[in-house]
């Protein structure tokens, strides 16, 4: 789940976020795994890559991916589970890139076998939101700046 609402574009974080998924991806890849795209912002959830194996990435497919509005963070995690919940042949990874810069927090999605959340904070008072959703949904927590995805 790639977090596309405006606060991750006005301080860069879409463009790190980008970078990173497709260093995911890249890995996911390698893995043989089979993977989706969810991205949310506004009041919409897009499915941007239905559940299919892992192909060769490059920045083409995912440059287009623009940022606004709000973050309805619990219409992307209920979205997800659905999604989810139609893959129970597979162990299921539920990975969140987010600057936790939103007023909701869902329940961790019932059909996630595995949830990670990817922190993308940069505010000079930060709120931590990230990591107490991570937290709250017994999840593993990885602060963006200092992940490498083939550690994960």
């Amino acid at each position: 789940m790639l977090d596309a609402s405006a606060s991750m574009r006005n301080d860069g974080s879409l463009a790190r976020a980008k970078g990173l998924l497709l260093a995911l991806m890249d890995e996911a890849y390698r893995r043989r795994d089979h993977v989706a795209l969810l991205c949310f912002a506004g009041s919409v959830v897009e499915l941007r890559l239905p559940p299919r194996r892992a192909s060769a990435w490059n920045d083409d497919w995912i440059a287009p991916i623009g940022a606004g509005g709000g973050t309805p963070l619990a219409l992307g995690v209920r979205r997800a589970d659905e999604l989810l919940e139609r893959h129970a042949d597979r162990r299921r990874w539920l990975w969140l890139l987010t600057d936790g810069r939103s007023a909701e927090s869902p329940a961790r999605p019932g059909s996630a076998d595995v949830a990670c959340v990817v922190g993308f904070e940069t505010a000079r008072v930060p709120l931590h939101r990230a990591q107490s959703l991570a937290a709250a949904w017994d999840a593993r927590y990885l602060d963006a700046a200092a992940f490498d995805p083939r550690q994960a």
